[in-house]
C-alpha cells in the first residue's frame, strides 16, 4: 500500500502528527508511508526516520519535486491533515483512491469535491494529537491503548553540536534552557519577568541558563533586554545559531526547559523534559505537552488537567506573576 500524507502546517503540527505518523507505521509496517511537508517544517524530517519517503513543497521559489512526485507517482491512500487549498490539489494529484481529511472541510466551498473519504473529529473539542490521530479512522486503524508518544529520532550529529554549543558557552554540566521567543509576539513574556526568573534559578537552583532563539529581530530585540538585565547571559546566549534538531537536543539534555508556547516547547514535550511551558492568547487546551513532568500557565493562573478546557479564552501574557512560574519550577523538584 503507498500513502501520501500531507502536513503543510506549521512545524509543530508537524510535532504533534508524529504520533499519528508512528501508530501509521506500526499497523502497516509493510506500507510506502511518503511524507510531504513545508519548506519552514524541512529541518524536522530527518527526526521522523519512520517513513519511508518525504518532499517538501516550497510557495516561493523553482522547487518542481513536489510536482514531478507527484505527476509521476500514483497512491492507493491520501491522508490530508491539513485541509488547505494547496493540500486539496495535492490530494487530488495523488491520484489516490480513498482520498481523506476531516469533516470540517466539506464545509468549503469548493474544497471538499477533492476527498472521498470525511473524518469527524473537532478540532476545538480534542487536543491536537488527539484530532491527527483521529484521521486513521479512514484506514481503520484502532486508537487504543494509550496515548502514543511524540517519536523523534535524533540523528548523532544533533547531540554532538549541541555539545559543542554548549562547551563555547563555557557550560559543562547540569543546565537550564530559557527559549523566550516565538512567531508570534503576543505570545512574548515580559523580558523583566524572565530576568527575573533567570536570576531566582541561577541562584537557588545552582545552575547556568542558557538562552536559546531564533535570528529573527523582533526575538533578538527581546533577548537583548533580557540580557541587559542579567549581564551574565551574554556568554551563554546560543540563539542565531541553532537548526531545530540541534534546538531538539538541547531540550532533551537539560535539565529544566522554560518556553512560550512554541516549537521548542512541543520538542521538549516529545522527549519528556522537565519543563514550564507559559500560554496566554493560545489554549493549552490544545497544545500543551501532556507528560507528566509538564507544568502549563496560563494567563488565567496555573492549572491542572481537570481544567483544561476547550472554550478558555485567552488573555494577555502579562497576567502571568514572576511567582507563579517559579512556584511552577519549585513544582517539579528540579536539581543540578
Amino acid at each position: 500500500m503507498r500513502i501520501l500524507v500531507l502536513q503543510l502546517k506549521r512545524i509543530g503540527d508537524l510535532i504533534l502528527t508524529t504520533p499519528a505518523l508512528w501508530t501509521l507505521r506500526q499497523h502497516l509496517p509493510k506500507a510506502h508511508i511518503v511524507l510531504a511537508v513545508e519548506a519552514g517544517s524541512r529541518e524536522m524530517l530527518p527526526a521522523i526516520d519512520y517513513v519511508d519517503e518525504t518532499f517538501v513543497y516550497e510557495r516561493r521559489g523553482e522547487n518542481f519535486h513536489p510536482w514531478r512526485h507527484l505527476l509521476f507517482r500514483h497512491y492507493d491512500v491520501c491522508l490530508d491533515f491539513t485541509g488547505t487549498d494547496r493540500s486539496a490539489l495535492f490530494t487530488v494529484l495523488s491520484k489516490a483512491s480513498r482520498r481523506a481529511t476531516f469533516e470540517w472541510v466539506q464545509r468549503s466551498r469548493f474544497r471538499h469535491v477533492f476527498y472521498n473519504q470525511f473524518i469527524a473529529s473537532s478540532v476545538r473539542e480534542n487536543h491536537t494529537v488527539d484530532h491527527y490521530l483521529h484521521l486513521l479512522r479512514a484506514l481503520n486503524v484502532p486508537l487504543t491503548g494509550g496515548e502514543p508518544p511524540i517519536r523523534l529520532h535524533l540523528p548523532e550529529w544533533a547531540p554532538r553540536k549541541a555539545r559543542q554549543l554548549l562547551d563555547e558557552a563555557g557550560v559543562s554540566g547540569p543546565f537550564i534552557l530559557v527559549h523566550p521567543g516565538t512567531a508570534r509576539p503576543e505570545k512574548y513574556w515580559p523580558a523583566g519577568r524572565w530576568a527575573e526568573v533567570i536570576q531566582w534559578c541561577e541562584s537557588h537552583l545552582e545552575m547556568p541558563c542558557v538562552l536559546s532563539g531564533s535570528a529573527d529581530g523582533h526575538e533578538q530585540s527581546h533577548l537583548a533586554v533580557i540580557k541587559t538585565a542579567v549581564p551574565a547571559l551574554a556568554g551563554r546566549d546560543i540563539s542565531g545559531r541553532l537548526d531545530l534538531l540541534t534546538l531538539a537536543a538541547l531540550t532533551r539534555s537539560a535539565s529544566l526547559v522554560l518556553t512560550v508556547d512554541s516549537a521548542p516547547m512541543h520538542l521538549a514535550g516529545g522527549f519528556g523534559a522537565p519543563q514550564v511551558a507559559l500560554f496566554g492568547p493560545t489554549n493549552p487546551f490544545h497544545w500543551r505537552p501532556r507528560h507528566e513532568r509538564a507544568v502549563i500557565l496560563q494567563s488565567q493562573g496555573p492549572v491542572g488537567p481537570p481544567e483544561f478546557r476547550p472554550q478558555h479564552p485567552g488573555g494577555p501574557m502579562t497576567e502571568i506573576s514572576t511567582q507563579a512560574v517559579i512556584d511552577a519550577i519549585v513544582s517539579l523538584h528540579v536539581h543540578a
